[in-house]
């Protein structure tokens, strides 16, 4: 197993851990902040795999899969986790899930007809976006410039969410069409 598949292995691996310390008792501070430095951990590991593996010519069936799916758990999992600590509402998260498993169908539609749908920019941004206000919520610390940020990091978290998609489905509406 290569360097950047055993890091996409690690960051499905940290989030027990980030779930146990963000969930175990949510009111403790220093337990978020440990919770905090597990998810940027696990989010650097998304981001040097990936380099990794295109620099070294090191990309994989095994990583072609896994990776999207260890960044979907992390970012899912942080979000529910988000919901029980009043912090995201239901809804919300369930837009961005429901985005999540409509590109995965399109992918898998279009992989059946020997079509790669490669992640844009507007999903990268997407995912950014996410992360960082993951960090911002999980930190949870109470100063006015850092609650405004957060809830515009919501905000744009969401929008891009839905602009992302709108792009994929038009990018690549082709994919639906029946094959004959």
């Amino acid at each position: 197993m290569n360097l950047p598949n055993k890091l996409t292995l690690l960051r499905v691996f940290m989030i027990p851990f980030f779930v146990f310390f963000l969930l175990i008792n949510p009111e403790v501070t220093a337990l978020r902040i440990i919770a905090d430095l597990i998810f940027i951990a696990a989010s650097l590991t998304d981001m040097a795999d990936g380099k990794i593996a295109r620099k070294y010519n090191l990309v994989t069936n095994f990583g072609k899969f896994m990776d999207p799916l260890a960044d979907k758990l992390l970012v899912c999992s942080a979000m529910i986790c988000l919901i029980q600590t009043g912090q995201l509402a239901a809804w919300f998260v369930i837009i961005i899930v429901a985005r999540e498993f409509i590109i995965s169908g399109f992918r898998l539609i279009a992989a059946e007809n020997g079509v790669v749908i490669a992640a844009n920019i507007f999903g990268k941004f997407k995912t950014v976006t996410q992360m960082v206000m993951i960090v911002i919520l999980v930190a949870n610390l109470q100063f006015g410039w850092l609650i405004v940020l957060g809830t515009i990091f919501k905000w744009l978290a969401l929008i891009m969410t839905i602009v992302s998609l709108v792009i994929y489905i038009y990018q690549n509406i082709d994919v639906l069409k029946e094959q004959k």
